[in-house]
């Protein structure tokens, strides 16, 4: 990939950067040559974005291009807004005040490089402004009212302004920055587009254990993809890849959600995407939708303060109890006596004005079919854990769980009408990657849950299918990235 560092004068540029290319503005704009390399990645380092100026079309035809410019058009009007400082301020308050504590002046200016400032005390607050506002190089001015630090303004600066005592830090900023989302060893075949694989490394229960992550790498590669495993702190670098892969575990009122949601408006290739995300966490939707659209499904009834008495005289007890956006059986219970369900719709009633009662359906498994771009991708049983109702049984804390055992199955082996119940299923939501639960009394089905995120970890989900799965799930990425880029081509 050729990284293009655009600058209004090539002579004012003070750096030394290996393996870049400095370019002259009027250049990277008025020649077509630049045009045609669809893999270059454009750093617009003008002196400045003003509106219709040299800058502001560099990162302009820099997206038309598809060389997904270092800031967007949309981040340089963010920059023009007076109503950014408030925005802003309303995020890192508590960031402010701790990171600028110990300076005794009433003013305060921070440079941003690249997400990173000199001082290590300020790395966090410089690495949210940077989030928030992904242009290279900044400055952020403060002051002091009272006992209280306030954020008066965010501006782009020039490399001409960065002080010479600061310029060897911005080089090894700069080439970090460059060159961190590069994936070392050897690949299997040319990476043509890059990849985000979002994760959690301290998540007790991920969707993807060690071995999966390592084979999602390895097919990646062997598609031309260069995945780079990003955190939550890497939010601010989503506009450097062609795709974001999720592998934490989603929930709306999440970090995940907000990846998903800023990913989507940069033209990347998401999976989950965020509608998924949305409909997928709550399920409220999903048993309307399921109801409207005919599927079976466990007598459900959406309960309100209103309607507590009907759970009883419509489900019967045992019944079990949903908050809406429960996951790993976390927030889901079953309860046998009426004074035990009084007290349990309580306390989820304190949570949402809206819970799930479902009858139970007392199984030795669920079925767990797959299902990516619309078509099934594995099926397997998940077995409950032994003497427990479920297939996740947790302890004191989220760290204390238990799972049941996974069993791979063939599809050829399973039940047809567990496929297409499940395959109807997930395709209500959307064209995503699912997982759709499904109980199996005789020959009654009942749709349990469609969860978008669905696990896959080696050993269990891929007992059948082995390298294959990730294979296809980067056959899918690569497809729908090609699709998108060209689309995007003028």
């Amino acid at each position: 990939m050729n990284i293009l560092v655009v600058v209004s004068n090539p002579r004012d540029w003070p750096l030394a950067i290996p393996g870049v290319r400095v370019v002259p503005a009027r250049a990277y704009v008025g020649e077509p040559a630049y045009g045609e390399d669809h893999q270059a990645r454009v750093f617009n380092l003008c002196k400045s974005y003003r509106y219709q100026s040299l800058g502001y079309y560099v990162s302009l035809l820099a997206e038309a291009r598809g060389h997904r410019p270092l800031p967007r058009a949309h981040t340089i009007e963010d920059l023009q807004s007076r109503g950014l400082v408030r925005f802003i301020t309303q995020d890192l308050d508590d960031t402010i005040q701790r990171s600028l504590a110990p300076i005794r002046s009433d003013r305060f200016e921070l440079s941003i490089y690249f997400g990173r400032n000199v001082a290590r005390r300020h790395a966090g607050l410089s690495r949210q402004l940077f989030n928030l506002v992904p242009a290279p190089l900044l400055r952020a001015q403060f002051e002091r009212h009272g006992d209280l630090w306030q954020l008066k303004g965010v501006r782009p600066i020039a490399a001409s302004d960065i002080p010479p005592q600061h310029q060897e830090f911005v080089i090894r900023a700069a080439t970090d920055y460059f060159t961190g989302h590069r994936v070392s060893g050897r690949r299997q075949a040319p990476a043509c587009y890059d990849l985000a694989i979002l994760h959690d490394p301290d998540n007790p229960e991920p969707p993807s254990n060690h071995r999966a992550m390592r084979a999602f790498e390895k097919a990646a590669q062997a598609h031309g993809l260069a995945p780079r495993l990003i955190t939550r702190a890497d939010f601010g670098r989503l506009a450097e890849f062609d795709a974001l892969f999720i592998r934490d575990t989603t929930f709306a009122d999440h970090y995940t959600y907000r990846f998903s949601r800023r990913a989507e408006a940069e033209g990347l290739v998401v999976i989950d995407d965020p509608n998924s995300i949305l409909k997928c966490n709550n399920k409220v939707y999903v048993a309307e939708l399921l109801s409207r659209h005919r599927l079976p499904a466990p007598r459900t009834l959406v309960v309100h303060r209103g309607n507590v008495g009907r759970i009883v005289a419509e489900l019967g007890l045992p019944c079990v109890l949903k908050q809406p956006d429960s996951s790993f059986s976390l927030g889901v219970a079953k309860v046998e006596t009426e004074a035990e369900l009084a007290a349990r719709v309580a306390q989820l009633l304190d949570k949402s004005d809206l819970v799930i009662a479902q009858e139970w359906w007392p199984t030795a498994f669920d079925w767990r079919v797959g299902v990516l771009d619309r078509k099934v991708l594995f099926v397997c049983k998940y077995h409950m854990v032994p003497g427990h109702w479920q297939i996740v049984r947790h302890g004191d804390g989220r760290r204390g769980y238990e799972e049941g055992s996974t069993e791979a199955v063939a599809l050829a082996d399973a039940p047809p009408a567990v496929l297409r119940l499940g395959l109807k299923a997930a395709n209500l939501i959307g064209d995503g990657f699912y997982g759709v639960d499904i109980k199996q009394a005789g020959r009654r089905l009942a749709v349990i849950e469609i969860n978008d995120n669905p696990n896959v970890d080696a050993g269990n989900e891929d007992g059948i299918l082995k390298d294959a799965l990730y294979h296809e799930v980067m056959t899918v990425f690569l497809r729908r990235i090609q699709a998108r880029r060209q689309g995007a081509r003028p």
